[in-house]
């Protein structure tokens, strides 16, 4: 009798990747970062995880500079990525070079030893708040922000019984759990102003932004930001126009302590930055700061609004202790 069957093992499964957590569908933003997971089979000890997401093209994930997702003991993966309309996952050996984006993906063989693919699963309703007479999304997707992963939390966001909004950053386990909200519509150019209880205690690491931001175009972004960027002796805001790399785009200042009121006067070619004491009108008060930008001002497009409280990644001088920024009112002039 042949015995040859018993106990007997069938070959080895082919090498597989799949989803386990898929992010929502979006348009490519380098603003957000939305949590994907996964798992392999029957891979070898020197395999790894490259991702992409397609935007136009397919962009490796989560970085160009960090494009390689480690495999875990129990086979699953986990990183984060970009938004996109659809996501690959290619599971490659060591010969594989990624490329930081690419029309078409190469298709399993060679250095590729398997793939999946998949769309990004429907977008969740954006939770909102109402403020000053505006509806006011709540962001939920982190962000690389001031080189730091900040977590956000709709929790985080909220209007009190005085109708005054609050955006907190809170600590949970390890992570700092920071809040945004934005405009449900485009105002295009006008005055926009806030109106803004005492920061002026915030710690050096912590930020507090107004801007404007385009996330289907050019970015459009504007900003008031009232942070020293982790460094104590530095002022404690300022006003700029993206890029914040050239020079003449960024004006710091000396943020007043009390109820303060920040303006940006915003027309074609030119937007005028104003920060003054007190709860006052923007072109009627006496300036604590101010300043017109004239080249490099964007043209209005479906820029939004949004205010925001972050963790700016300074190992020297680090976030110590929650906080949060308080905006009493915000108003537009057309």
């Amino acid at each position: 009798m042949s015995l040859l069957g018993c106990g007997a093992t069938g070959a080895p499964a082919e090498p597989s990747i799949v989803f386990t957590r898929v992010p929502p569908k979006g348009d490519g933003s380098a603003d957000k970062l939305e949590p994907i997971e996964g798992r392999v089979t029957g891979a070898a000890p020197e395999n790894k995880v490259v991702l992409f997401a397609l935007s136009g093209v397919w962009w490796v994930q989560p970085l160009a500079e960090q494009p390689f997702t480690t495999i875990q003991t129990d086979s699953t993966w986990k990183s984060l990525t970009h938004p996109g309309t659809a996501y690959a996952a290619l599971l490659v050996d060591a010969r594989y070079n990624p490329p930081l984006t690419v029309k078409t993906l190469p298709g399993q063989g060679g250095a590729v030893v398997a793939e999946a693919i998949t769309e990004g699963s429907p977008a969740p309703r954006p939770k909102t708040v109402q403020f000053s007479g505006y509806q006011w999304e709540t962001r939920q997707e982190a962000s690389d922000h001031g080189s730091y992963r900040n977590l956000f939390s709709p929790a985080n966001a909220w209007t009190d019984a005085a109708g005054m909004l609050h955006l907190r950053v809170s600590r949970q386990g390890h992570d700092w759990v920071a809040s945004e909200v934005r405009l449900t519509r485009t105002l295009g150019y006008g005055s926009y102003r806030f109106v803004v209880r005492d920061a002026s205690y915030l710690e050096p690491a912590a930020v507090f932004g107004m801007f404007t931001l385009d996330d289907s175009g050019p970015s459009r972004e504007m900003d008031i930001e009232l942070s020293r960027w982790g460094e104590p002796e530095d002022k404690s805001a300022q006003f700029v126009i993206q890029p914040y790399v050239v020079p003449a785009n960024t004006v710091r200042f000396e943020s007043p302590p009390g109820l303060s009121t920040y303006c940006m006067d915003w027309g074609q070619g030119h937007v005028a930055f104003r920060s003054a004491r007190g709860n006052v009108p923007c072109r009627r008060s006496e300036a604590v700061a101010e300043h017109i930008f004239t080249s490099g001002v964007p043209d209005s497009g479906n820029e939004k609004v949004h205010m925001n409280v972050y963790v700016y990644n300074n190992k020297r001088h680090p976030l110590e202790h929650e906080f949060e920024a308080v905006v009493e009112r915000f108003e537009f002039l057309p």
